[in-house]
């Protein structure tokens, strides 16, 4: 994998633990949040495959209205790094 995608999956993985494990996020949103990171974390598929399952998983917390606007911001950043992954 490239060193520069591992890098962005490795930096989604950390802002999107963080949402999971702030207990004043909506559950559902840390329940997104933990399964974007098990698409990310999966070995099976290619990297821009993981990359789009997580940003297709986070899609439905960024509409969310009781998304608290810090954790919005986070999940565009996750998907502002996970957006130009690309297979080789």
């Amino acid at each position: 994998m490239d060193p520069e995608a591992q890098e962005s999956m490795n930096f989604s993985k950390q802002l999107l633990k963080q949402i999971s494990e702030n207990n004043s996020v909506p559950r559902n949103i840390r329940r997104a949040a933990n399964e974007a990171i098990a698409a990310l974390e999966n070995e099976g598929d290619s990297p821009a495959a993981r990359a789009q399952n997580a940003i297709a998983i986070l899609d439905e917390p960024n509409q969310d209205p009781n998304c608290p606007n810090y954790a919005r911001t986070r999940i565009w950043r996750v998907l502002s790094y996970l957006e130009p992954i690309r297979d080789a």
